[in-house]
């Protein structure tokens, strides 16, 4: 099992950025994909981007061009940065990690970890 802590949610205006970072530990971190899911309130879970080991990017189409997720390996780290943020943003984030990146674009499937939850907000 993978254990993720999550951090860098807050509220910012449209148009702001934020950087979420999970550090995670267990040592099947390497060998899992890496990724963020999103859910607001009364709205489906939805993947949002996923990054595989070998630092291969996947990405929803609402978010190609604004969000860049990296991972340093020698860290056990992922990160999400997240630019020119609009109000439908707004929802509870996820790091997830899981065997396959299938797992994570899909926001479902096995799950090796799953973060505690971080807002974003993006309201003015």
């Amino acid at each position: 099992q993978v254990q993720l802590v999550e951090s860098g949610g807050g509220s910012v205006q449209p148009g702001g950025s934020l950087r979420l970072s999970c550090a995670a530990s267990g040592y099947s971190y390497s060998s899992n994909c890496m990724g963020w899911v999103r859910q607001a309130p009364g709205k489906a879970r939805e993947g949002v981007a996923a990054i595989s080991p070998h630092g291969f990017t996947y990405y929803r189409d609402s978010v190609k061009g604004r969000f860049t997720i990296s991972r340093d390996n020698a860290k056990n780290t992922v990160y999400l940065q997240m630019n020119s943020l609009k109000p439908e943003d707004t929802a509870m984030y996820y790091c997830a990690a899981a065997p396959r990146c299938a797992t994570v674009v899909a926001a479902e499937g096995e799950y090796n970890g799953w973060g505690q939850g971080t807002q974003v907000t993006v309201s003015s």
